[in-house]
């Protein structure tokens, strides 16, 4: 993690009910931001992203990432559904002093996002799903059409179980948590459009590298229970949604496919579609600053 600034590091936790420890990330911004929750990928937690924080700061919002359950040092909570995020994202935002939020979610962690913003409609004014996954059981949707071999693999195995799951990430993992930034690109090799490629051989790549090891360094168990919970019921109904929710995604998507994009846009009520012609996983990320502004006008209603 020393590629990155230190103050982007994860050093602070809190301890919730029954000793569970949750950790979390915050960019530091000053006093008087709105607080915007990130949800991170799967599996990409930890050291904040420099150029997302930058594009916090531009929109007036505070950055603060949960590490959920089972990454790094927070409590592993097994069995643990999409719904079970939001608890976690109030008793943060409650420690952090905010009474009211918005919140993103990039990749594995739009559905986490999408979650918050339905459970905790008195708290969350909005929600960003970035390139975010849509439910494994949504009606008319192919879930694993169009993604690279790797999450054919991946998402294989979790649907045959967590006993094939868990032998499976045991291997992803031991081959992660020694990743150096000029490995990232084979190590994610058919998961990559080639404007993901193009942004992997910038400082973007560090970035990555970073999260990768930081996931699975106590362990491959939050990228577990993640996938485990991916493909099960999500624990709320989307049709119970009742605040803004901006879905972002790129068509030239390999890990999370444009059409679970689509797919939310016409299932969540009231959903805003931003469909990026061109533009991949990561390179969503260039939008950033056009998707944190308009959220943060949410805090202002």
């Amino acid at each position: 993690m020393t590629d990155l600034p230190e103050s982007l590091a994860v050093p602070a936790s809190l301890t919730l009910a029954e000793g569970v420890v949750q950790y979390f990330a915050d960019d530091g911004a000053p006093e008087g931001a709105g607080l915007l929750l990130y949800h991170h990928g799967t599996p990409a937690a930890g050291p904040l992203d420099p150029v997302m924080v930058s594009a916090a700061r531009d929109a007036h919002l505070r950055l603060v990432e949960l590490v959920r359950p089972g990454y790094g040092g927070s409590t592993r909570s097994p069995g643990r559904s999409v719904a079970s995020v939001a608890p976690f994202a109030a008793a943060l935002a409650d420690a952090l002093g905010h009474d009211r939020f918005v919140t993103i979610g990039w990749s594995g962690g739009g559905p986490h996002a999408i979650a918050t913003a339905a459970l905790l409609p008195d708290r969350c004014a909005g929600a960003i799903s970035l390139a975010g996954v849509a439910p494994v059981d949504a009606e008319g949707l192919n879930w694993l059409a169009g993604m690279g071999e790797d999450n054919w693999h991946e998402f294989g195995a979790a649907l045959a179980g967590e006993w094939f799951l868990e032998r499976f990430l045991a291997e992803a993992g031991a081959e992660l948590a020694a990743i150096s930034p000029d490995d990232v690109i084979a190590a994610m090799a058919s998961l990559l459009a080639p404007v993901d490629r193009d942004l992997l051989r910038t400082s973007f790549a560090a970035t990555m590298a970073a999260e990768l090891r930081w996931s699975v360094s106590t362990g491959v168990w939050g990228w577990l229970d993640d996938d485990l919970a991916f493909v099960q019921p999500w624990g709320f109904d989307l049709a119970d949604v009742r605040v803004p929710i901006h879905v972002w995604h790129g068509t030239a998507d390999l890990m999370v496919p444009v059409a679970h994009g689509h797919w939310l846009a016409r299932n969540v009520p009231g959903a805003r579609a931003h469909v990026l012609e061109g533009q991949g996983h990561l390179s969503v990320s260039e939008h950033l600053g056009a998707a944190f502004r308009e959220v943060s006008s949410l805090l202002a209603d």
